[in-house]
């Protein structure tokens, strides 16, 4: 990931796939499918490429209203999230763009609800061929967002970026207290020059090596390091460390250290609560570690951080426990 990290990028990026979210429903789609609003690759444009409808573009787009009324898209997340911010993509749309757009929240069971509709982000004007990020504030946990555009016209890519919100588990099993499932998260890293941090507790074991994390080579003192906030507390049982495809480029050891922080404490790298629960470890390429005898009983911990010695890449991180209640 080179340059700056773009804006809301410390949250999840709720609208892929392969979390299960999926667009259910559009007034039209005459020009573009609906599919593409959420599809995970950047948007491309392709200059001499039409189809039966007409230029073939990367994103939903529907035809030129000739009625009164907008345009609008349903998104259902496959996660309950709170939403902190979006991402309203024109690129490529020049003089197809439309010129406003609203966001709508809902949380209900249907795949496309009509009803108990919140406006969430209100009508806001657009450009062609830019993004558009702008904040959430309701802090509401929703299972959809409704899109609407004025009147009409294509959007490349719909991102929605928050905080998963999972149930506590009734039953007493194990669970992955850091899988995104369960609203576990990244919350800081040294470096993310080749993947995001973002990737370590997806679905899943990797599909290559740029779905992991990886830093930079490092070419000073130090060591590269991610901080994560697990969904729910409890005391960490078992940690897998996945180096699934690196080969060349994993890290040499790695080891990991875990805390119980309070709601509003600052979390960072240097803060004197870090305690190790797994001492500085060898690992080896492409292959998932196993630790369970290793890992120190620390009790119940709200976050971990992994550092990586001296940098490379970890394609996922899983760190196995029973949620526990505090207090």
């Amino acid at each position: 990931m080179k340059g700056s990290r773009p804006p809301f990028h410390q949250w999840v990026q709720l609208e892929q796939p392969r979390l299960g979210t999926r667009v259910t429903l559009a007034t039209d789609e005459f020009f573009a499918p609906k599919e593409r609003l959420i599809g995970p690759s950047d948007p491309v444009f392709v200059p001499d490429r039409y189809d039966a409808n007409g230029k073939w573009m990367d994103g939903w787009e529907s035809r030129r209203k000739r009625t009164p009324g907008h345009d609008h898209c349903i998104v259902r997340l496959g996660l309950p999230a709170i939403v902190r911010g979006v991402d309203i993509d024109t690129s490529h749309f020049t003089g197809n763009f439309p010129p406003f757009a609203s966001i709508d929240g809902n949380s209900s069971e249907a795949e496309a609800p009509r009803s108990g509709w919140v406006e969430i982000l209100p009508k806001t004007a657009l450009s062609g061929d830019s993004h558009h990020y702008r904040p959430i504030d309701s802090g509401a946990v929703w299972t959809h967002l409704r899109l609407n555009i004025y009147p009409d016209g294509g959007i490349a890519r719909l991102r929605i970026y928050g905080e998963v919100k999972a149930p506590t588990p009734v039953s007493d099993d194990l669970i992955d207290l850091f899988g995104v499932e369960n609203g576990g998260r990244a919350i800081s890293c040294s470096d993310e020059h080749f993947g995001s941090m973002h990737n370590l507790n997806l679905p899943g074991r990797s599909t290559d090596m740029g779905d992991g994390w990886e830093t930079a080579r490092r070419r000073g003192p130090g060591n590269d390091w991610v901080i994560i906030q697990l969904g729910h507390c409890g005391s960490v049982e078992r940690a897998e460390v996945d180096t699934a495809h690196f080969k060349g480029n994993y890290p040499d050891r790695v080891s990991l250290e875990a805390a119980l922080f309070g709601p509003a404490a600052a979390v960072d790298v240097d803060h004197s609560q870090w305690r190790t629960l797994l001492s500085e470890t060898r690992l080896e390429m492409d292959r998932r570690h196993l630790f369970v005898s290793e890992l120190r009983d620390l009790g119940p911990v709200s976050h971990v951080r992994m550092s990586i010695y001296p940098d490379g890449g970890v394609s996922r991180l899983r760190l196995f426990g029973r949620p526990q209640p505090l207090g």
